[in-house]
C-alpha cells in the first residue's frame, strides 16, 4: 500500500478543500497522512473525524508566516522524520510555508518521496508588492528542483511556473480549483427563504453575502463603505468566517451605523443555504488565487460583485455573471450594488448564466485532472 501524506500550514485546510483528492486516494488504494499545526485551525475540522476515515494526523510547528524561522525550521525536522518512520512514498503540499516545509523536507532527509504541490496562488504575481517577488520568487524557483509535479489554480500562475526548472521528467499542471461539489451548491428557491427568515433579512431586502476569511487582504471594508455611502436601509450583509479582522470591521460597521443590516455569522458548515438566501455574492479580494467560495456561488445561481485579480478573472465574466469592480475603488462596488440591486432583470439573466459558467470547477472535472496526476505519481514509484 502506498502512502501519502498531505502537508498544510493550517489544520482545517484538508477537510475543507481536500476532501476529493483524500476520497480518490483512497479509491486508488492509497494509506493518506496528514501533517499541519493542528493548533492552527483557520477552519474548523474534527480531529476524530479525521482519524475515523483512516487518515493518520501528525502534529508540526509550521507557521503561517515565512519570518517566524524557528518554527518553520523545526516543522521541517518533523516532517524529515515523518517522512522516514512513515516510509512516506507521495508528499503533497499545499499553502506557500507548507510548500517550502515539505518540500525542504523532501528534497534533503534521509528518504526522498514523490513531491506534488499545489500553489494556490503564487504570492508574487503581476501588480504584487517588490517585496514579494524579493522574497517568494527565489524561493519557490529553488524549492521547483525538489518538486516533480507543480499543480496550479489559474492561467498566470501556470505560465510563470513554466520557466522552473523541476525534478527531471517534472511537469507544470494547470487545473480549475479543488472542485467544488455541484450537488451540494445548486439554487434551492426554498431553501434560500427559509435561512433569509432565520437570519432576519427582511423578504423584499437586497441581501449580499460574502465567505472568506476575515482579513486585509479578502477586503471586507470595501463593501461595508459601498453600503454606508448608498444610505439605503433595505440593503443587508452578512459576513461569514472568522479572522484577524473582525474586531477591525465590527467597528467600521459601528462607526457607519449599520449594526442593523450588517452581520457576522462567523465559520459556516451550512454555506450553501446562506448562500440561496443571497441577491448577489461579494468578493472585493486585492488577492485570490482563484476563490472556492465565488465558484460555490455561482453554483448557486448567486451573480458576484467582484474584484478584478487574477484568480476571478478564470470565472468572472463582467456583464454576463458578475460585475468586475477595481479593488479598493468604492465608488465600482457602491455602483455594482447599487444596479443589482434596483434591477431585478439584470439579476435573473446573470443567475441563469452563473451555473453554466462555473461548470468546469465541478468536481467531476477537476477529479479527472488530479487523478492524472496521482497516477503518474504512483506510476513513477
Amino acid at each position: 500500500m502506498r502512502k501519502v501524506l498531505f502537508v498544510t500550514t493550517i489544520s482545517g485546510f484538508l477537510p475543507q478543500f481536500e476532501k476529493n483528492d483524500v476520497k480518490l486516494l483512497g479509491e486508488m488504494g492509497c494509506q493518506v497522512h496528514y501533517a499541519s499545526n493542528f493548533r492552527n485551525p483557520v477552519y474548523a475540522f474534527d480531529e476524530k473525524e479525521l482519524k475515523s476515515q483512516g487518515i493518520f494526523l501528525h502534529h508540526i510547528d509550521i507557521a503561517k508566516s515565512p519570518v517566524k524561522i524557528r518554527e518553520n525550521i523545526a516543522a521541517i525536522r518533523q516532517l524529515r522524520t515523518v517522512i522516514e518512520e512513515n516510509d512516506i512514498d507521495i508528499i503533497h503540499c499545499h499553502n506557500p510555508m507548507g510548500g517550502v516545509a515539505g518540500r525542504a523536507a523532501a528534497g534533503t532527509g534521509r528518504r526522498r518521496p514523490y513531491v506534488i504541490y499545489t500553489a494556490h496562488g503564487f504570492h508574487f504575481y503581476k501588480g504584487a508588492p517588490l517585496l514579494n517577488w524579493l522574497l517568494f520568487y527565489p524561493a519557490e524557483r529553488f524549492l521547483a528542483r525538489f518538486t516533480n509535479q507543480l499543480v496550479t489554480i489559474n492561467k498566470e500562475d501556470y505560465v510563470r511556473a513554466r520557466g522552473f526548472l523541476l525534478r527531471p521528467g517534472g511537469n507544470i499542471v494547470h487545473i480549475h480549483g479543488v472542485g467544488v461539489n455541484p450537488e451540494r451548491f445548486c439554487p434551492d428557491k426554498g431553501t434560500g427563504e427559509k435561512m433569509r427568515k432565520r437570519l432576519g433579512v427582511p423578504r423584499d431586502a437586497f441581501h449580499i453575502v460574502t465567505a472568506a476569511e476575515l482579513n486585509a487582504n479578502k477586503n471586507q471594508k470595501v463593501i461595508i463603505e459601498a453600503i454606508s455611502r448608498l444610505g439605503s436601509k433595505d440593503i443587508y450583509y452578512s459576513i461569514c468566517g472568522k479572522g484577524p479582522n473582525e474586531k477591525v470591521l465590527k467597528a467600521l460597521v459601528r462607526e457607519k451605523h449599520l449594526e442593523k443590516q450588517v452581520r457576522f455569522l462567523g465559520y459556516r458548515t451550512d454555506m450553501e443555504d446562506v448562500l440561496r438566501s443571497a441577491d448577489c455574492f461579494a468578493f472585493p479580494s486585492r488577492r485570490e488565487g482563484l476563490g472556492v467560495a465565488a465558484i460555490e456561488a455561482l453554483l448557486c445561481g448567486v451573480p458576484l460583485i467582484a474584484a478584478d485579480n487574477r484568480g476571478t478573472r478564470e470565472y468572472a465574466i463582467n456583464g454576463i455573471n458578475s460585475i468586475v469592480c477595481r479593488p479598493d475603488n468604492v465608488e465600482d462596488f457602491q455602483e455594482a450594488i447599487w444596479l443589482l440591486c434596483k434591477d431585478a432583470g439584470t439579476r435573473i439573466r446573470m443567475a441563469d448564466a452563473c451555473r453554466v459558467s462555473a461548470g468546469k470547477f465541478t468536481i467531476n472535472e477537476t477529479g479527472k485532472t488530479m487523478k492524472e496526476v496521482y497516477q503518474k505519481a504512483l506510476g513513477s514509484l
